[in-house]
């Protein structure tokens, strides 16, 4: 693997959800298979909007993980060091609403072969032509073997003069907000650019105003921390300044999840471009917007050629939020 702009690293899984998007799981329906994680979901993303993306991980070496595999490298990542591992399986979660409608999400990913990533599944080369490097906090707390691969991918993309960008993507479940901090902290001092949820971020910092949480977050060390809003918009602290922008109105909301790293990929890929930290935000809330429009996670995803067209048309309709 040579030659990436982008590179992450990473857990995907297979994913189950209801045929019907909005009906509880529990009472019974078809299953509809396939597949997601952050990570690729940003790779995929930033391939969409006109990078060549590099997704490294593990999977099971099993039909279930050479689905996972061929599904990302159709679109356009590439997918060359990925290692299929003959011992471990692909982990699954389960996509589901609860009764008031709201997403929830069940793991079953303990032991998968991606909490096996080790440092020497790295290769210093994949990361020589890197512009970015971008990590999600999730991958941190799945062993103690990723978080080594972690910190030797921040290592290698600052070497290689590359930007490096975390996505907090705090889970609860997984682990507690305190060894998040002592894990993630050294991290945090070394990247560029961080990205959490508002509540991510409140529960991170301590604290409970979010203009207070991205202080605390850049005088750590991040030029930019992005804080995202849902349908409220997105909230940024970039080089001292205070941007924000209200968001668009999708014309539909299906699926929520997948849009936080759409968001992730809008704003990184319009950074790398030299725009304004305000058509960052415009880019990434648009991203946003079109992800929640379909179920899957990442299925919504505009080219670089729809985004541009549908910052005109949707401002135009009155969905803007400028």
């Amino acid at each position: 693997m040579t030659g990436a702009d982008i590179v992450t690293i990473g857990e995907t899984m297979i994913l189950l959800y209801g045929e019907d998007t909005t009906a509880p799981l529990r009472f019974g329906e078809r299953l509809c298979l396939d597949f997601a994680g952050a990570d690729s979901n940003f790779a995929i993303a930033m391939s969409r909007l006109g990078y060549r993306s590099a997704w490294i991980s593990r999977l099971g070496a099993e039909p279930l993980g050479e689905l996972v595999l061929n599904g990302i490298a159709r679109e356009g990542v590439d997918v060359s060091r990925v290692i299929l591992d003959p011992l471990r399986n692909t982990g699954l979660y389960l996509k589901h609403h609860d009764s008031t409608g709201v997403t929830r999400i069940q793991y079953y990913r303990h032991g998968s072969a991606a909490s096996n990533l080790q440092p020497d599944d790295l290769n210093p080369e994949d990361f020589r032509d890197a512009k970015l490097v971008h990590l999600n906090g999730m991958t941190f707390a799945l062993s103690e073997t990723c978080v080594s691969t972690m910190r030797r991918a921040v290592e290698l993309g600052l070497n290689c003069g590359a930007m490096v960008s975390l996505d907090l993507n705090l889970r609860l479940q997984l682990w507690s907000v305190e060894s998040a901090r002592e894990t993630l902290g050294p991290v945090i001092q070394k990247t560029s650019a961080i990205f959490g949820t508002e509540d991510e971020f409140l529960d991170y910092f301590a604290v409970s105003d979010i203009d207070e949480a991205l202080s605390a977050a850049v005088a750590l060390g991040p030029r930019i921390a992005v804080a995202k809003m849902g349908p409220d918009g997105a909230v940024a602290l970039v080089d001292g300044v205070r941007f924000s922008h209200a968001g668009y109105t999708s014309p539909a909301v299906v699926d929520v999840v997948g849009a936080g790293d759409g968001f992730n990929a809008g704003f990184l890929a319009s950074h790398l471009r030299g725009l304004s930290a305000y058509e960052c935000l415009r880019r990434a809330n648009l991203v946003g917007a079109c992800a929640v429009a379909t179920p899957g996670d990442f299925q919504g995803y505009p080219t670089l050629e729809e985004m541009e067209r549908l910052l005109v048309i949707w401002q135009e309709r009155g969905r803007a939020g400028d």
